[in-house]
Parts: structure tokens; C-alpha cells; sequence
């Protein structure tokens, strides 16, 4: 099928590749000039492992192209996939600037009957608004329908959650809307979860808040454990060996960042809210998370005492692994407060180090950025491990200790074994066990 895809950020990259490389005719579009170039040379702006090799494939075989013209790629697609950035306000409501605009250009160059698919995360009801906005503007009689068809793209394994989803949930109308949807996905209508348009919607603020409540809530049992002598992985260990819970996302620690889980829980309230329904318990989820730094201030001065003139390595700085993104990610907060605190700080992450760059440039002796986690902890008075890349489990830890000033290690994401590191040496501070 000819589909547009509409907006070249994380999703809308992920999703044209994948599409293209499921056999459709693909044209990606987006305003930013630059990204329509880069990504028409074969690059990448973001780290995402296995995109760019994809990206090449798939402009090579000429299933894939970019446009920077929109009002073109609308004329020529039958299918268009609207991937638009819905950034948050700070009543956590979505600004929905960026959709209502390209709903308004769809219904200017409508030149036969088109499907527009939200692909992009959006309230419910969204669709009420793109309807009501192309009947509108539209200047001809051609006809179209709304879809919806939210993302599940974990950032660090976008491409395989796309090529072998576990369920595509599709919310449509019209027959004509379904059938369509379902042969673009064809290769996976058994995972299709067919839906009308409301409810496919909501699954995807309702799914990432779930998700989110059950990080808060281990946090919460880990401070528990920190209260008695129960250790917080055997806890999660314990629950999820219940099949009704499952071991997924019961992992204690500094709580979650990146762009979906805050974005979508405070939307979730504010969507709740507007409805006139009490949101008190996904307030909390996001109220619990935002202490998780502060705790883990509070646990680096249990190690340190005074944090001035300190030489600290900072571990781990994108806001989870196999990525570089640092929205929302733990990492900078802690930083902020290190530098209030007038420590001097060695940074590394193996791919997000140019991304915090542009937040804090390098500044000697107060911000440096290591090449490896090596150099970061050499003479430091304590490291502290904030992402959990696997090159720091694998870490020589009798060579991290020989390196070290002081063989302090506070970790924010419980990497090592608590017995072990005593047993090496180590002073060591972690979240919910002893």
C-alpha cells in the first residue's frame, strides 16, 4: 500500500522503516528539512539499535523515501500515519498543536478517499477532533476515515517490538478502515486486537500507566525493606512467580524517565480529571517516582557526608539502557542537584554523553566526560551507577576498587550483589536490601 508517514521523530522513523520493510511503498515527511535529508542519505539522529542497517535496506530496495513536502505525500499516499509530537503541558494535558495542524493540511489536499491513522500518543476522544477538523476544512467531497493505532515501541528494542509485536491494537469505524488496517498488518492479523476508536485510544495511556504503578509500587516495598531486614529482589522475586503479576517492571531503583511513562501517567490524571473522576491513585504513582531522586541524594550523603569538593563518577546517564535518550531521565536531575551541592562530577554513559553535553558542557574540574567508566572512576570518592548498562555488570570490580579513592559504590539500580562487594571491599549503598 502507498502510506505517508508523517512526522520522522522516534516513532515515525521506527514505524516507516517497519512498514517499508513489511512490503508497503513508504514516503516519510516532516518539516524539520534536516531530518528529511539525514534520513534520505541512510542516518539515523537517534541510537537505536538495528534502524540505521533497516533504514539502508529499505531505501536501497526502494520501498522507503522522504519528502519534506507535506502537501505532496498526503496527495500521494492512500494511507497516512500521523506520528506528530504531542508534547505536555504543564497541567499534563497533550498540546495537540502539531495534529490539529496536519489534520488541517490532510483536509486542504484531500484528492480521494484517505485513511489517517493516530499513531502518535493521544487522548481519547482525539479522534472526535481530527474528524470534526477535516470535515471542516476539506474543500472537495472526497471521503475518509480515522483510525487509530497506538505505538509499544520500547526504546532499545523499537525494531523487534515492531517486526514481532505481541498485539497491534487497531480502533476503527468503518469496514472499509478495518479491512485496510488489517492488510497493511497482514503478516500479523493473529496479534490484531480490533477495537473502536475510544477505546484503542485509552489502552495505550491505560498500558504505560499500569506499567509505571507496578515501578512505583516496588519503590515503595523497597522502602519497606529498607525499614526491616527484607530485601526488596527477593520480594520481587516472590511476586512474580505469581503468574496474576508477572516479574516484569518489579524492579527497585531510581523509578522510570524517557518520554512515555511521566508524559502519559500525569495525561492519564489530567484526562481522568477532566472527566470529573478521582485520579488519586495514578497521582501517586507519579508523586512516588519524583522522590526517588532526592533519596538518592540523601543515600550518596549517608556515604559521604559533605558532597563539596567531592569526586564523584557518574555512572550511567541515558534513562534506561540500549539508548540515548535522556528525556526525563534520572540522571539529570541528579546532576543538578551534585552541582548545587558543588561536587565534581566524571561522567559516562556509553551512548547519551553527547546528549547531556548540551545540558551541562564540559566545565574542568567541575563537569568532565570520561571515555569509559574506567576513566570516570579513577581517584572518585565514590561511584555512583544510575543507568544499568551491562558493560558496568561486567565491570573488573578488584580494578574499579585499585582505581577508586575510595571504594564507596552507590548504586542506583541495584547491579551488584550486596554480599559480594563487601566481600571485595567495597562500601557499598543500595535500594531496599542490606
Amino acid at each position: 500500500m502507498k502510506i505517508g508517514v508523517i512526522g520522522t521523530g522516534y516513532v515515525g522513523m521506527v514505524t516507516a522503516v517497519g512498514l517499508a520493510d513489511l512490503g508497503h511503498q513508504v514516503i516519510g515527511t516532516d518539516k524539520v528539512t534536516e531530518k528529511i535529508e539525514k534520513a534520505s542519505r541512510g542516518e539515523v539522529p537517534i541510537y537505536e539499535p538495528g534502524l540505521e542497517e533497516l533504514l539502508n535496506k529499505n531505501l536501497k530496495n526502494g520501498n522507503l523515501t522522504f519528502d519534506p513536502d507535506l502537501e505532496k505525500t498526503i496527495r500521494a499516499s492512500d494511507v497516512l500515519f500521523v506520528c506528530v509530537n504531542t508534547p505536555q503541558r504543564k497541567d499534563g494535558s497533550a498540546d495537540m498543536t502539531f495534529v490539529e495542524g496536519v489534520s488541517r493540511c490532510i483536509a486542504e489536499n484531500l484528492n480521494g478517499y484517505k485513511l489517517i491513522v493516530e499513531k502518535s500518543t493521544v487522548p481519547v476522544r482525539t479522534s472526535f477532533w481530527i474528524k470534526r477538523t477535516i470535515s471542516l476544512y476539506k474543500k472537495g467531497d472526497s471521503s475518509f476515515d480515522v483510525a487509530s493505532n497506538p505505538e509499544f515501541l520500547r526504546e532499545g528494542s523499537a525494531l523487534s517490538d515492531f517486526l514481532n509485536p505481541e498485539r497491534i491494537v487497531i480502533g476503527a469505524e468503518s469496514e472499509k478502515a478495518k479491512n485496510w488496517l488489517i492488510k497493511i498488518y497482514e503478516k500479523y492479523k493473529d496479534k490484531i486486537h480490533m477495537t473502536n476508536i475510544d477505546t484503542s485510544e485509552l489502552i495505550k495511556h491505560a498500558s504505560n500507566s499500569f506499567l509505571a504503578m507496578k515501578i512505583s509500587f516496588i519503590n515503595l516495598i523497597s522502602d519497606l525493606c529498607e525499614k526491616t531486614d527484607a530485601d526488596v529482589e527477593l520480594v520481587a522475586q516472590g511476586m512474580g512467580l505469581d503468574s496474576r503479576i508477572g516479574k516484569q517492571f518489579l524492579r527497585a531503583g531510581l523509578g522510570y524517565g524517557g518520554s512515555c511513562f511521566p508524559k502519559d501517567v500525569r495525561a492519564l490524571v489530567k484526562i481522568g480529571e477532566d472527566l470529573g473522576l478521582d485520579m488519586s491513585l495514578v497521582k501517586a504513582v507519579d508523586q512516588i517516582n519524583k522522590k526517588r531522586i532526592q533519596k538518592f541524594i540523601n543515600l550518596i550523603k549517608k556515604a559521604l557526608w559533605i558532597l563539596t569538593n567531592k569526586r564523584l563518577a557518574v555512572l550511567g546517564l541515558a534513562f534506561k539502557p540500549r539508548t540515548d535518550d535522556i528525556r526525563n531521565a534520572p540522571s539529570i536531575d541528579i546532576i543538578r542537584k551534585l552541582m548545587e551541592e558543588e561536587a565534581y562530577l566524571s561522567l559516562y554513559d556509553p551512548e547519551a554523553a553527547e546528549n547531556v553535553k548540551k545540558l551541562f558542557p564540559e566545565d574542568p574540574p567541575n563537569i568532565h566526560y570520561a571515555k569509559s567508566a574506567y576513566q570516570a572512576l579513577e581517584k572518585a570518592n565514590a561511584a555512583l551507577f544510575i543507568t544499568e548498562w551491562e558493560e558496568f555488570e561486567k565491570l573488573d570490580l578488584k580494578k574499579v576498587k585499585k582505581l577508586m579513592d575510595k571504594p564507596i559504590v552507590v548504586d542506583g539500580r541495584n547491579i551488584f550483589e550486596p554480599d559480594k562487594m563487601k566481600e571485595l571491599g567495597f562500601e557499598y549503598y543500595c535500594i531496599g536490601r542490606k
